[in-house]
């Protein structure tokens, strides 16, 4: 059993509008506002989506160097930028995220069907991925949404080698229409597929939408680590709109607490992860 719980935050994503949620944090400002808030709660790492002026998903490179700078500067968090973009994103967009020289980076293990849409993750761009992290110092936070996804990883390990920094941190993200529902048998069932990766792996989960809660006690009596934020659910209750991200980790925060597993440090974080020194593009 793990001691301590690993809280990362994802404050943005790709899916939701600012039309719609008018607290989502799109430009730079509010995103810092938000990481340092936090922080300060007891998040450890940053999940990172960026907007452009209009508010709409971009993987533009100026913007994205700009926030990863802008991050390290203002926080002790982990910088952990999304490769996954929106689902229309090219691979070639994808891959350039790297370029921005974050601490770690999702990879995400394979296809999936995301609502009415289809998130396209090929087995070669998985390797381009996994290969150019591991040439760079970006550890992967591989992501998973799905059984099979597993499988995939422990064939990825096998042909290409372990994460730079030796260790494997994957994240169940659950109750997606489309991937592996957020229910505490769905979560049993990846926990056990662990036991065919790497002895050491740990895992976060990410409960979609109402299965927030689920996913969130289910994970923390497997020894798992939290990600939460309004990337993945916009209700903090039924009828009650999320106020702030800051509402989400601090509700995080407590049940980790209650579990007697308090939140990791960043400096903690990192050492769990194995991330030796600031990623380099």
């Amino acid at each position: 059993m793990t001691t301590g719980t690993l809280i990362t935050v994802a404050p943005t994503g790709a899916e939701s509008a600012k039309s719609d949620v008018p607290a989502l944090p799109v430009t730079l400002d509010e995103l810092l506002l938000t990481a340092k808030e936090c922080e300060a709660l007891g998040a450890a790492v940053i999940h990172v989506h960026i907007r452009d002026d209009e508010a709409r998903p971009t993987l533009d490179q100026g913007r994205l160097r700009e926030t990863v700078a802008a991050l390290r500067e203002g926080t002790d968090l982990i910088v952990q930028l999304s490769s996954g973009g929106a689902v229309t994103d090219p691979e070639a967009d994808r891959l350039a995220v790297l370029d921005a020289g974050p601490d770690m980076a999702s990879c995400t293990m394979g296809t999936v069907n995301f609502g009415d849409d289809v998130f396209l993750n090929r087995w070669e761009f998985i390797v381009d991925l996994h290969t150019r992290m591991q040439e760079r110092g970006i550890v992967p936070e591989y992501e998973i949404f799905d059984l099979g996804h597993l499988t995939s990883l422990q064939r990825l390990l096998g042909k290409y080698g372990l994460p730079f920094g030796g260790h494997v941190h994957v994240d169940f993200v659950m109750g997606v229409p489309g991937g592996m529902p957020g229910t505490l048998q769905a979560l049993a069932a990846a926990h056990q597929a662990l036991r065919d990766l790497p002895e050491g792996t740990t895992f976060s989960a990410t409960g979609v939408g109402r299965t927030t809660i689920p996913v969130l006690l289910a994970s923390l009596s497997a020894g798992g680590h939290l990600r939460v934020g309004m990337e993945d659910t916009i209700t903090y209750a039924k009828g009650q709109p999320v106020e702030s991200n800051m509402q989400l980790v601090a509700r995080a925060v407590g049940f980790a607490q209650l579990a007697q597993r308090p939140p990791l440090t960043a400096a903690e974080a990192r050492e769990l992860l194995g991330i030796q020194r600031t990623a380099v593009a």
